[in-house]
């Protein structure tokens, strides 16, 4: 019997533990079953508590104060001690029926969606037919506010093109915090950057106003002490409009907007996560109760 989860991930502040808690609640308001992972082992407050909590296998506090490691190198160690402990997540999942939507509360650091093989192996863990046989898709998360900064937005794209490829599970890409970005850029601006293209650098806005203010100067000749400047530089730019390219010269990133304020924009994101998933053509008819079913008739 297959099971249907999504793998929320991104880098940290995207805002991924308020998008399952958004989603969480939805699911919940729909009447559908949620079953909730989370697998960020320095999480400490949740709006969900979680069905299964990696912080009950081992914990990142424990493993820096222990190992003597910093956050990036427990981060990795919880991971790999989790992949020596596979039946932590087979014994809670195994159990489950197709009614459930699993939602896995991924960590924010982006090393483990980008160059480290621990998360490929984990996905095809869950993916692969036996026990658990997951049809799985990833949901990366970039906060919106990225596209102020059209650097950063293309650094940020550049690590969800990554996961993509790394991952090779239906994917989606969402800008998160809409909210937050809705008086500091009109709709028809926003609409160019859900889908990224070179064109975007053309009219950096940030790129404009140094130009005007006469900043640009040569990295060459720039301090190293003065990110500023050296950001400002035309070389930064060339590097820019070479990650710009690359991601264009592909064409597999697009994004969907979300808005956790918003009912509806969280039930978009869910019919898209249903589709990647072809959650709803394993699903038997729902018998309607007694009151549902007068309600129907009347």
């Amino acid at each position: 019997m297959s099971k249907y989860g999504v793998m929320v991930m991104g880098p940290a502040g995207a805002g991924k533990s308020t998008f399952c808690a958004s989603l969480i609640t939805h699911l919940q308001l729909n009447r559908r079953s949620a079953f909730y992972v989370n697998l960020d082992p320095a999480a400490e407050t949740f709006e969900h508590q979680p069905d299964l909590d990696i912080k009950d296998l081992i914990s990142l506090e424990d493993v820096m104060e222990e190992m003597k490691l910093g956050p990036n190198g427990g981060l990795i160690y919880c991971f790999e001690f989790l992949m020596e402990n596979l039946d932590f997540l087979t014994d809670a999942l195994e159990s489950l029926t197709e009614e459930y939507l699993v939602i896995i509360d991924m960590p924010g650091q982006i090393e483990l969606y980008t160059h480290i093989p621990i998360l490929p192996t984990l996905v095809k863990f869950l993916t692969q037919p036996g026990a658990l046989d997951m049809r799985l898709c990833a949901a990366y998360l970039l906060e919106a506010t990225f596209v102020v900064d059209r650097a950063k937005y293309f650094a940020g794209t550049l690590s969800a093109m990554s996961a993509m490829i790394l991952l090779e599970v239906p994917h989606l890409n969402i800008l998160s915090k809409m909210d937050l970005v809705k008086n500091q850029i009109k709709k028809k601006e926003l609409k160019r950057f859900i889908t990224p293209d070179t064109t975007l650098l053309d009219d950096d806005p940030a790129d404009i106003g140094r130009r005007k203010a006469g900043v640009l100067v040569e990295a060459e000749n720039a301090d190293p002490q003065n990110k500023d400047a050296l950001m400002s530089g035309s070389t930064f730019k060339r590097l820019n409009m070479a990650v710009a390219g690359l991601i264009e010269s592909f064409s597999m990133v697009s994004y969907l907007k979300l808005d956790c304020t918003d009912e509806d924009s969280v039930q978009a994101i869910l019919s898209y996560i249903d589709d990647c998933i072809q959650f709803h053509e394993a699903q038997e008819p729902r018998e309607l109760a007694g009151e549902e079913f007068e309600e129907e008739e009347a």
